[in-house]
């Protein structure tokens, strides 16, 4: 495994094999950052997960681009994001902005009605979900329709890393979070 920043640097301005390899290494040689967002930001394992996944790919992304000047050390540069993304993640579910935009619960309103009518209100729903999503995963994409119906019928990300040739078990869960982060955020305007 690669560890100096120099050659993972170099690897990923480098070809499409080269930089997947350095990719790789990037993720791998940090990836105990995950314990530390669990740790020091009392996050999930889930979202410590997913804030490190995306501060690797906004460490690749700038590092492509040229963002990246090396004034710092590759390690304090993605754990820097990784920091930002973690705090970015709490200020957004304990700021008021998001308490402000909540009513009543539906279940609260379910409870105020006659049980025939709740029935038929939560039949409805649930069909009006179903359809939402069903149009949705149209067009999320081939990938992303794949590995979703995979996660769906109860394989597991090791059998769908396997299964769609993936680098890791590690890619197929940031993919498939990622693709159902984006299910959820095309389906969040059709069900207000």
């Amino acid at each position: 495994m690669v560890t100096h920043d120099e050659e993972i640097l170099q690897g990923l301005k480098s070809g499409y094999s080269q930089r997947i390899a350095r990719e790789k290494d990037l993720y791998l040689v940090y990836n105990y950052f995950i314990d530390e967002g669990c740790r020091k930001y009392n996050l999930t394992r889930d979202d410590s997960f997913s804030m490190y996944s995306d501060a690797v790919l906004a460490t690749i992304h700038n590092i492509i681009s040229g963002s990246f000047d090396g004034r710092s050390s590759l390690k304090t540069y993605l754990f820097q994001i990784f920091s930002n993304k973690c705090i970015d993640l709490i200020r957004k579910s304990t700021t008021n902005k998001e308490s402000v935009h909540q009513s009543a619960g539906l279940p609260d309103l379910l409870e105020q009605l006659p049980d025939a009518a709740k029935n038929v209100i939560e039949k409805l729903i649930d069909a009006q979900k179903i359809k939402a999503i069903k149009e949705q995963l149209a067009n999320i994409g081939e990938k992303c329709r794949e590995i979703l119906l995979l996660f769906e019928d109860g394989f597991t990300d090791r059998e769908i890393a396997a299964r769609l040739l993936y680098n890791s078990v590690a890619v197929a869960k940031t993919t498939r979070l990622r693709c159902l982060d984006k299910l959820r955020e095309r389906i969040k305007p059709n069900t207000k």
